[in-house]
């Protein structure tokens, strides 16, 4: 019997989101002996670059680099996630079957319609989870009710104040090997295809962006690097001694 459980749960609305909104935060996870899977809702296919194969390919490149234990693709159309409502009940599903601590999922504001409906979907499957009588399957077997302890947004393209941070430096230039493990839609030198469109993430700039932002955030908590993460529930602690 196939053992799907892990740690942490992230998931997100297209193949690089991940890597791109918390791939720090995976690293640093998987390397201290923590399990992590990422459930992706859609192929990404309405990309201005690359192909579906290709974008697969650098998935599984990226797996290896962050340490997953495991990683699954939805299948739901991109561009439009808003329309779908059973990814809920889909993605509730993967929460059953993974049994994470931790999920991870976009934030509600955003500007790609697909990551705001993602983060609507999550808090569905969130809920429908944890519901005795709401039945959910994988490969026909009834998984049992179970939500994680602890839900979090990880930030994507919109600037938005962090109510928490993770020091990455230790795993920040992983992090951008997994990116970079993307070449068909971001930049990387020598690697560049100057034969498809440009888009703003296929730029160096685009780049230097997320490098800016890493040391932004790690400047915040008198780091080299960091990722930023809102809460949607109270982040509660046992006391503040741990704290010293």
């Amino acid at each position: 019997m196939t053992d799907y459980t892990s740690d942490i749960l992230v998931i997100a609305a297209h193949p690089d989101d991940a890597e791109l909104g918390c791939g720090g935060t995976i690293i640093d996870f998987t390397s201290k002996g923590y399990s992590v899977s990422i459930v992706d809702c859609s192929e990404g296919e309405l990309g201005s670059r690359g192909t579906i194969e290709q974008r697969y390919a650098e998935a599984q490149n990226a797996d290896i680099v962050l340490g997953i234990k495991q990683r699954f693709n939805l299948q739901y159309p991109d561009g439009s996630l808003q329309y779908h409502q059973q990814l809920g009940k889909d993605i509730a599903s993967y929460i059953r079957l993974i049994k994470p601590k931790i999920l991870l999922f976009p934030p509600a504001f955003e500007r790609h319609p697909d990551h705001e409906a993602v983060h609507n979907m999550c808090r569905t499957a969130y809920f429908l989870s944890g519901l005795k009588q709401v039945e959910l399957y994988h490969n026909d077997k009834a998984l049992e009710p179970y939500r994680p302890s602890r839900i979090f947004s990880y930030i994507q393209a919109y600037h938005q104040e962090p109510d928490f941070i993770i020091d990455i430096s230790n795993s920040f230039h992983k992090k951008m090997e997994a990116i970079h493990c993307y070449s068909s839609q971001v930049y990387v030198e020598n690697k560049h295809n100057t034969d498809e469109p440009e888009t703003y993430i296929s730029t160096p700039a685009f780049m230097q962006s997320q490098i800016a932002r890493a040391q932004y955030f790690g400047s915040m908590i008198g780091t080299e690097y960091g990722e930023g993460f809102l809460t949607i529930d109270a982040f509660g602690l046992s006391s503040m001694s741990i704290l010293l």
